[in-house]
């Protein structure tokens, strides 16, 4: 790769990819010859998404471009990946996936060649309208070559190597009281945990799942797990202990196929 020869100009075409890639004619789908390879999106890691934050996971890929195709003409081409859970990337780019917000490419070995990076762009208030949408997504490429006059000469749609999760965003709460108390007393430790839902767009309680109750002691450097307890019908967390020394408590929560995972501030109790 080249750092020193880019293209900006890939980016104003993503702009026309989300419309594009919606309402393009399926009959001229036809042999692109563009190859693209080793897409990676969010680093390989699950994409964990709110209610109302915008997220931009990072996506690089490397592409081949067909003869008489430049990476340095940029509008003559497109290769756009995009995220789906369709039964298809052609049905998939037709609505409902999620798009590249923008990317630039990178010459690499020769004017043909180019590594890109760039971000997906979710907003949960529009592009994630079910808590279904929770699930491993596939990745999609959108490949399209034009002809001098601007006029479409090809495109395909195909699924590349690898998956996605995406999941929904979760918090905990966490009280412990009495504070302060006296050693061998019992303290309780209640707490909640919520996640995203996307329909409603706000924190609902989140049920049935274990959360692990830790402590560190004061001065000390690490947590240890003391009970795991699971979420009520709400939501809620609460176990009891026996006090013993001064410390920091937390509920721990380690994420699910579909949610991310949790940890709550910590409660301070001074035992006397």
């Amino acid at each position: 790769m080249n750092p020193g020869r880019r293209t900006g100009a890939v980016a104003a075409l993503v702009g026309a990819l989300a419309l594009s890639a919606l309402t393009a004619p399926q009959a001229q789908a036809a042999s692109t010859g563009i190859t693209v390879s080793n897409v990676v999106v969010n680093k390989g890691l699950p994409i964990v998404v709110g209610t109302s934050d915008e997220k931009e996971p990072p996506v690089t890929f490397d592409l081949t471009l067909p003869s008489g195709y430049t990476v340095e003409g940029p509008l003559s081409w497109a290769a756009d990946p995009f995220l789906y859970h369709g039964t298809t990337a052609a049905a998939g780019a037709d609505g409902g996936g999620l798009y590249m917000g923008s990317y630039t490419c990178f010459e690499a070995a020769d004017a043909h060649k180019a590594h890109c990076e760039g971000e997906l762009y979710i907003d949960p208030r529009y592009d994630l309208d079910s808590n279904g949408d929770a699930t491993t997504w596939k990745i999609g490429l959108a490949l399209k070559l034009f002809k001098s006059n601007d006029q479409l000469k090809a495109e395909e749609y195909r699924t590349a190597p690898g998956t996605v999760s995406v999941r929904r965003w979760a918090k905990a709460t966490v009280n412990a009281s009495p504070e302060p108390v006296a050693k061998g007393k019992t303290i309780t430790v209640t707490g909640s945990l919520t996640r995203a839902d996307w329909v409603k767009h706000k924190y609902v309680g989140y049920a049935g799942v274990s959360a692990k109750l830790q402590f560190r002691p004061k001065g000390g450097s690490t947590y240890s797990t003391v009970k795991t307890v699971t979420s009520g019908s709400t939501g809620a967390l609460k176990t009891t202990v026996t006090a013993s020394t001064d410390g920091y408590w937390r509920w721990s929560f380690g994420g699910t196929s579909t949610t991310g995972t949790a940890t709550s501030a910590l409660d301070f109790v001074d035992v006397s």
